[in-house]
């Protein structure tokens, strides 16, 4: 790691097709957690999908924190994330079992995950000058991470209960490190980390676009042809998937990488990266899977009236991804995201009285929310623009 060239402070750059690489085992992970919720979908499910959408988001983050504090194109980094990405694959093919307390997916899961944590770690460590105040951020954030490891590896051996127990607690101490460490000086680029946080949003949209296929593949193969129902939840869905990609990338994360660039202190940059990114984008990726699984089924049974189960998931998960926006917004901006509250009340309460509603029809109706929240914010805000603007130029 001599060899590693840490760019001015102020400089920034775009992600490395090293870190896209390592993107693509968590497309695998994403897919798990799906059949996860999709094969066990109650309370139970969605629980251990939470609990394990954590664990998988925290190696995900952290190197999101160490290749943006060290150059990615560097061959010693490049070849670190070769390596954590073959210990990803593992990882996620160990989520459906990571929780049976039989068989061997818990150590692999926990061992596998901790690998990866320990890699980013190092990267970060290894990568930065010795004797900088960035440099001694992360060894002593570094010490709450090494504990958490020590704690999902020895959960891994135990039984299901206490397993679930040790690996919050994990959990519980990376968070709390997390809190400490706002008040400490952090090498920051905003750009990356906007992009980052953009491209593994479009790797959990690709579950959506996985869910849509599903029912192409399973219906051709019962009868042979698409029936017009299929094909037209199958275009509400693409819809929806459009919807909610513009729902983010439009004009939500151009505006808090802007708002981040803003801020020249270290300390008040690395706050704003840990509450925005690394705590507000984790319910937007994980609402996109969760909508994913419930999506899946929605369009398998387009005629049928939606499943209770399945429909909170579709709806839960578009909640959730609007809910983290909105956060991240009022954490940038200390503004209000008024149509996107709106709008969730408006599918909490569909949630609750549209059980009557055929699949395809609940697809189309929170497609209509969406749009109709999209085009609002955008009036709205484009509106107060011009106000704004108007004495200006008169």
């Amino acid at each position: 790691m001599k060899g590693v060239e840490v760019p001015p402070p102020e400089a920034d750059y775009t992600a490395d097709p090293a870190e896209l690489y390592f993107d693509l085992a968590f497309v695998f992970a994403f897919n798990r957690l799906v059949y996860l919720l999709v094969h066990h979908p109650d309370w139970t499910g969605f629980g251990e999908f939470a609990l394990l959408m954590t664990m998988i988001w925290l190696p995900w983050t952290q190197f999101t924190w160490s290749a943006n504090a060290v150059p990615g194109n560097a061959r010693p980094v490049r070849a670190l994330f070769m390596l954590a990405t073959v210990a990803s694959i593992p990882m996620a093919g160990a989520v459906t079992e990571a929780l049976d307390s039989e068989g061997n997916g818990g150590p692999v899961f926990a061992i596998s995950l901790s690998v990866i944590l320990g890699i980013a770690l190092a990267t970060m460590i290894f990568g930065l000058e010795s004797g900088t105040d960035f440099r001694g951020s992360i060894v002593r954030y570094s010490l709450n991470n090494w504990a958490a490891i020590v704690l999902m590896v020895v959960g891994g051996f135990l039984d299901r209960t206490p397993r679930i127990v040790i690996w919050l607690i994990a959990i519980g101490v990376i968070v709390a490190g997390t809190v400490s460490a706002g008040g400490r000086e952090w090498l920051i680029r905003p750009g990356h980390f906007a992009e980052r946080h953009g491209l593994i949003t479009i790797i959990a949209l690709g579950e959506l676009i996985v869910a849509l296929g599903l029912p192409v593949v399973e219906t051709l193969a019962e009868s042979g042809e698409l029936p017009a129902s299929t094909i037209v939840a199958l275009v509400a869905a693409g819809t929806f998937a459009g919807l909610m990609w513009w729902s983010i990338f439009d004009r939500p994360l151009r505006a808090l990488e802007h708002r981040h660039e803003a801020h020249d202190d270290g300390a008040e940059r690395g706050r704003f990266a840990r509450d925005v990114y690394t705590y507000a984008w984790l319910p937007i990726v994980g609402g996109i899977v969760l909508a994913a699984a419930g999506l899946e089924e929605l369009v398998l049974h387009p005629d049928d009236p939606s499943d209770r189960a399945f429909r909170w998931m579709f709806i839960g998960g578009t909640v959730m991804t609007m809910a983290g926006v909105g956060i991240a917004i009022l954490r940038a901006f200390t503004k209000v995201a008024i149509e996107r509250s709106v709008a969730a009340a408006s599918l909490i309460a569909i949630g609750l009285v549209g059980g009557s509603l055929d699949g395809l029809m609940l697809i189309i109706v929170v497609d209509l929310v969406l749009f109709t929240m999209l085009v609002a914010e955008h009036l709205r805000v484009e509106w107060r623009y011009r106000d704004e603007l108007q004495p200006a130029s008169a």
